[in-house]
């Protein structure tokens, strides 16, 4: 099995590219989604504590005469920010940055470093570079500050290791989780390619069977519902009509020998007597005589069987024209009232107009040979009806008679080639009769049914398109 040439591999692999796409867009959403909302809280809480820390700020360096508290004044000399900074925290204020997480503030001035900064703050601290962006991220610490008066800048922060460690954690608990589903997946896909590549396995040794000859062999599948269940349904069907196909063809050969070995068998036991010693001349021409009946049989049969391969061919050329059914059907009737006479046999004629495209040569053939299988499969003194209509958009024409009909066994193959019900009753026949006519029906795109029921005669019903 090579990998490139393998279906099955090749939907595992679409399998495993799709899954590994999706879960690979599903875990990087999610851990995006999960860091952003701890980092908005962490910022949250950072902005929360700026503001505090401007706040305590502003109210402990508040100039005079701005209606605070008397406290400490500022020296002469041009506006500007303090020399020196005060901080008096609140309790309340003091407890935001006394927590666990371990939060820490810095003051600057003017300065690079800052003029006021808790005791966990970590060394060296940075003085910020941008005054638009109020956040920043340094190693293992996240920071938020602001530029405001009375100083210069505030910066609150903390260590978000502990957070780096649980997203990590979060993103190895995705990642197994992930390998899980695409293993998972991974399996399931093996699973559902092998079965449905199975009914193509199937077919294919069921295939290579029948090409060695074993005609015998079917597709075994349950699934009848889907696409390949559907085609190993038409293809057990295409089989067995191969398998009759060749049976009815092996049949054919063989009864087609049989037929052309009686003629030849008596040519040569006409001869091969006619030359063991002198005769005379009477006799020779019995022999003469009995020959040239074999070979008349032999060239009726022969004829008979070119002209069903031309029809298997489609290559008996069908003169068609608009003809009226009942017409023909009318011309084979005075044709057949003398073989009937003779048996006493009466032939009731109930002809409508029906016209169709046909050619009226062969159409002639069908109707004579189901009107003489009429009188001949029937009891002296009996009847034959035969009438034509026009049904559903098709000329129709019905033979039926009066005879002991056809048994239930023979019925499904009288329509096959040299088959003969009665062989006692058909000597002389080929048996190629009905199978002409129905080869030369089918040419037409029409159809012909036989039904019977034993003692109640039989019914032949042929159906022309038009």
């Amino acid at each position: 099995m090579r990998f490139p040439r393998s279906l099955r591999w090749r939907l595992q692999l679409w399998y495993g590219v799709l899954l590994i796409s999706v879960l690979c867009g599903f875990g990087f959403t999610a851990f995006h989604f999960e860091r952003t909302r701890r980092f908005r809280r962490i910022d949250e809480e950072l902005q929360a504590r700026v503001s505090a820390l401007v706040f305590a700020l502003r109210t402990a360096n508040r100039p005079p005469g701005d209606g605070a508290p008397p406290g400490r004044e500022r020296p002469p000399g041009p506006p500007g920010p303090p020399p020196f900074v005060e901080l008096k925290l609140t309790p309340r204020q003091s407890a935001l940055f006394g927590d666990a997480a371990g939060h820490y503030f810095a003051v600057w001035l003017r300065e690079k470093e800052p003029v006021l900064r808790s005791p966990n703050a970590p060394r060296p601290l940075p003085l910020p570079e941008s005054r638009d962006v109020a956040v920043r991220t340094r190693g293992e610490f996240r920071e938020a500050f602001i530029f405001a008066a009375p100083v210069n800048c505030v910066l609150v922060g903390r260590s978000i290791a502990r957070e780096e460690g649980e997203l990590r954690t979060f993103g190895a608990v995705l990642a197994g989780i992930g390998a899980a589903v695409l293993a998972a997946g991974m399996l399931g896909g093996w699973w559902l390619a092998t079965r449905a590549i199975k009914p193509v396995e199937g077919i294919t040794l069921t295939a290579e069977k029948i090409a060695a000859g074993d005609l015998s062999q079917r597709i075994a599948t349950a699934e009848t519902d889907s696409e390949l269940g559907r085609l190993a349904g038409v293809l057990n069907a295409t089989f067995a009509r191969l398998d009759a196909a060749f049976a009815q063809q092996g049949r054919f050969t063989a009864d087609a020998a049989h037929e052309l070995r009686t003629p030849v068998a008596v040519i040569l036991a006409q001869t091969q007597s006619a030359l063991a010693r002198e005769r005379p001349a009477g006799e020779y021409r019995e022999t003469v005589e009995a020959c040239q009946r074999a070979a008349q049989r032999m060239r009726v049969l022969i004829e008979s069987l070119l002209e069903l391969a031309r029809l298997d061919a489609g290559q008996e050329p069908l003169h068609r024209e608009d003809c009226d059914l009942s017409r023909i059907a009318a011309d084979c009737t005075e044709l057949i009232r003398p073989l009937a006479a003779g048996r006493g046999i009466t032939i009731a004629a109930e002809l409508s107009s029906a016209h169709c495209p046909c050619d009226a040569g062969r159409v002639g053939q069908v109707i004579t040979n189901l009107l003489t299988n009429a009188i001949e499969y029937n009891r002296d003194g009996g009847s034959v009806r035969i009438a034509t209509a026009r049904a559903n958009g098709s000329a129709t024409l019905t033979v039926q008679n009066t005879g002991p009909g056809i048994s239930a066994a023979d019925l499904p193959h009288i329509f096959e080639r040299f088959h003969r019900a009665d062989r006692a009753r058909t000597a002389g026949h080929t048996g190629l009769g009905l199978a002409i006519a129905q080869a030369i029906v089918h040419a037409h795109g029409g159809e012909i049914l036989a039904m019977s029921e034993e003692g109640k005669g039989a019914t032949f019903t042929l159906r022309l398109p038009g």
